[in-house]
């Protein structure tokens, strides 16, 4: 198989041959590049391999293109952009691990040694770009005919190929996942004999893994698949725990754990946002914790939804995903999520729709997306009522932001307000004061304008022993 006119097509391989070809060293196009190219999938990451030193090589094609070349002594390698490209050159390796640790003991080889080392037999294809063969397809371990069937398979023993490099595990389900593919029998069984190993892979690059699984079309794939192999309990036992549905006097709840891939893959349909898909994961996290059985009613969840938004920064700590926004994010929409569902019967007042707009803000969309999702009936008929639910729900919160302006809502009367009316500094009494004013006008009591409000404050004021200081 030769893929010249293809090559062709990009400026840059003619230049690489060129200067391997000056440089008299050969040089290839290896791993998800070449994968992509037979997939037709676009790629704008290209590994270029040197039989001798990447970083000359590498140095020799930037220099012919006018650009800078950022070199990386300690790693052998050099990255260059150029054409919205990202190119990088390294010479050939082999490797050797020690048990302790995923940093291999590197040392020149060759281009069979360098196809070795790869950790799938789709990303250890190379396309040469010398003279003699150009454009031909190297392909030891028959990844093309993986490709056509399929698979993830890895080139050696999975065991050893997954101990060495325990982020593979990660790896091969995050590209199944993507790909759609299966993994192989025996590259699986390797997942599962080695899965104790992803301890010693730090938690940063579990998550770069983790959170491409969760980007890719259908996540719950990948996420059943760590489960299957035994890693995902041991990278987010908390997700774990909510598998299991408990029968108690013919009465039984759903599973929490496929409720929840459920959900995340309905949400998945709509919408990229990364913290939006974490939502979704984290919204019954706390159902565990807060399962009871009554007689009457049977099994409930009761308050899953605040305990659940105070296990979010916890979570997110020990699992080193980011303490920012994005977690607040993701602890505010799972605090909300129950409030959109109980607002969706027949009778809603202004009130309560109010404080959802308040409390969401600029997240209502967010919210109602998540809400949507959330709906996973396999009667057809009934997710069909709920989504109409919210449909009214929706409209409604629409007309009242309309006409309010809750959901930027600032109360006209603020602490200072308080302070310079009643003569008090910083205090318990300010912030009471200013709880109940927002309140009033939340519950429509009185409007957001500083007349009415300040009288109401005046009078809340009084309650407490409170008088205006002359001015």
């Amino acid at each position: 198989m030769n893929f010249s006119e293809v090559l062709d097509k990009h400026s840059i391989f003619n230049v690489v041959a060129q200067s391997a070809k000056e440089l008299g060293v050969d040089a290839y196009v290896i791993g998800g590049y070449v994968r992509d190219l037979i997939l037709k999938r676009p790629s704008k990451d290209i590994d270029i391999v040197s039989i001798g030193s990447g970083i000359a090589l590498a140095e020799a094609v930037a220099k012919k293109l006018g650009v800078h070349v950022n070199v990386f002594k300690n790693f052998g390698t050099a990255q260059f952009r150029v054409d919205d490209l990202d190119i990088e050159f390294v010479g050939a390796r082999r490797e050797s691990y020690r048990t302790e640790s995923r940093k291999p003991i590197v040392e020149d080889g060759t281009l069979h040694d360098d196809q070795n080392r790869r950790d799938f037999t789709i990303n250890a294809m190379g396309i040469s770009l010398n003279a003699e063969n150009y454009g031909e397809l190297i392909d030891p371990f028959n990844g093309i005919d993986d490709l056509r069937r399929k698979l993830i398979r890895t080139p050696l023993d999975p065991e050893i190929t997954f101990s060495d490099d325990p982020l593979r595990m990660m790896r091969a389900v995050r590209f199944a996942t993507q790909l759609n593919f299966d993994i192989e029998p025996d590259t699986f069984d390797g997942l599962v004999k080695t899965a104790e190993r992803i301890d010693i892979i730090s938690k940063e690059r579990i998550n770069d893994e983790l959170n491409k699984i969760i980007l890719s079309a259908v996540p719950s794939y990948g996420f059943k698949l760590l489960h299957q192999a035994g890693i995902l309990k041991r990278i987010f036992p908390e997700f774990v725990e909510l598998q299991g549905a408990e029968y108690q006097d013919g009465k039984g709840h759903k599973d929490n754990f496929y409720h929840t891939l459920q959900v995340l893959d309905n949400i998945s349909k709509h919408t990229d946002d990364l913290w939006l898909r974490w939502a979704a994961i984290m919204h019954d996290i706390a159902k565990p914790a807060t399962k009871r059985f009554d007689k009457k009613v049977g099994w409930t969840f009761h308050g899953h939804e605040d305990l659940g938004a105070r296990f979010t920064p916890r979570i997110f700590r020990q699992m080193k995903l980011p303490m920012n926004e994005n977690m607040r994010f993701v602890q505010k929409l799972v605090r909300l999520h129950l409030r959109p569902i109980a607002l969706s019967k027949e009778t809603i007042s202004d009130s309560a729709l109010r404080r959802l707009l308040f409390d969401a803000g600029a997240d209502l969309e967010a919210l109602m997306t998540l809400c949507r999702a959330d709906i996973t009936s396999k009667n057809p008929e009934k997710v069909k009522k709920h989504l109409l639910n919210f449909d009214k729900v929706e409209q409604k919160l629409y007309d009242l932001e309309a006409r309010d302006q809750i959901r930027n809502f600032q109360p006209v009367i603020t602490g200072e307000v308080i302070m310079e009316a009643f003569g008090l500094k910083p205090s318990a009494e300010v912030g009471v004061i200013k709880t109940a004013v927002r309140e009033a006008i939340l519950d429509g009591i009185i409007p957001n304008v500083f007349e009415p409000a300040y009288a109401f404050m005046l009078e809340e004021g009084k309650k407490m022993g409170l008088g205006p200081v002359a001015s």
